[in-house]
């Protein structure tokens, strides 16, 4: 069995970390793919030898050469298209973010679940080997018992913005918030692999520097499920790059970058071990691989709409005291929001 999928949003995210996936993985093939712009679907089509192209998701979804639909929108439409793949009957692989807030990831988790129908997201970290190997390494007990995690992360995001062109990543109606949910999930996500799941969460939102309605920096506390304690701050209007988790534990550490392919460091009773993960071309393709397995019967994949709401679940609760509400749609509303900076708040 081979399982044929069929692409709703062949843009930007699908020309190499996720659309050649599809064709490299075993068992698995790209038969059609859609984007509301007919030329640019033909032209995503043509170039990466696929057979049809579509500007309409319902056609789409409802081709019978179609097994399995990949939603590559932003995630303002996820839940739309989504449960059309659902009402059809054919599993889903969801891009990350899942949705915009949690209530739109339970309501994709419920359809999914009453109709039998797989439903799988792209915390596609999931499935590479530095992660696999980080969790490895904490579960076999060689850095002792883990006693905290940390995370810091900052860029200069803010000065690459055109505030007469705003991209979809900073407006709320598209992206459920900030790069927070863009770039920052993918961390709480990943925590949620190598740790376990993230709970008791507090957080502090602004915008400090940057031209639009949502947060720019977000801090936040948590405790792992198993007890652990931690903290992460983002700053995506800083001066400069800086990516690094580090897990702490009792006999040593284990530090990697989230989105770099820096080396990963083992440092147990005082000796540091470096080592090297490069990601694969299409960084998708181990997890699609496991999906499709999955679909065939042959393994599991370690990324579902359970475990994808559980991180919306975690942002939302970081983001509250900025947005006010995370319910209903709070995007809607941004003069509402307590955090927004307003053109008279000084910025020292």
């Amino acid at each position: 069995m081979t399982v044929r999928w069929g692409i709703v949003g062949c843009g930007d995210v699908c020309e190499r970390k996720s659309g050649p996936a599809f064709q490299k993985a075993s068992g698995s093939s790209l038969v059609a793919v859609m984007r509301r712009n007919r030329a640019l679907a033909e032209d995503f089509a043509r170039r990466h030898g696929v057979p049809r192209f579509y500007d309409d998701a319902e056609a789409l979804v409802h081709d019978p050469d179609v097994d399995a639909v990949y939603v590559a929108t932003p995630p303002g439409t996820h839940l739309e298209h989504a449960l059309r793949a659902c009402r059809a009957g054919k599993p889903a692989y969801v891009e990350k973010p899942m949705a915009r807030n949690h209530d739109e990831c339970a309501a994709m988790v419920r359809a999914f679940e009453q109709a039998r129908v797989p439903l799988f997201v792209a915390y596609y970290r999931r499935g590479l080997e530095r992660f696999r190997f980080a969790r490895d390494i904490v579960g076999s007990g060689r850095i002792g018992t883990v006693s905290g995690v940390r995370y810091c992360y900052s860029s200069p995001h803010h000065a690459r913005l055109d505030p007469r062109a705003l991209p979809w990543r900073v407006q709320a109606e598209h992206a459920g918030g900030g790069l927070l949910l863009d770039l920052g999930s993918h961390t709480l996500d990943i925590l949620d692999f190598i740790l376990s799941p993230l709970q008791e969460v507090s957080g502090s939102a602004a915008n400090r520097a940057s031209p639009h309605d949502v947060e720019d920096t977000v801090a936040m506390s948590f405790v792992t499920q198993s007890g652990i304690p931690g903290t992460a701050h983002w700053s995506f209007a800083a001066d400069a790059h800086a990516d690094r988790n580090d897990i702490l534990g009792t006999k040593g550490r284990i530090s990697t970058p989230t989105f770099g392919e820096e080396p990963v460091e083992v440092a147990i009773d005082g000796k540091t071990e470096i080592l090297s993960f490069l990601n694969p071309d299409s960084i998708q393709q181990p997890l699609i691989q496991s999906i499709v397995d999955a679909l065939r019967g042959k393994g599991t994949c370690p990324s579902t709409g359970l475990t994808a709401s559980r991180t919306s679940a975690v942002i939302d609760q970081a983001l509250l005291s900025y947005y006010g509400t995370r319910s209903a749609s709070f995007w809607e509303a941004p003069d509402r929001w307590p955090g927004r900076r307003r053109s008279s708040d000084a910025t020292p």
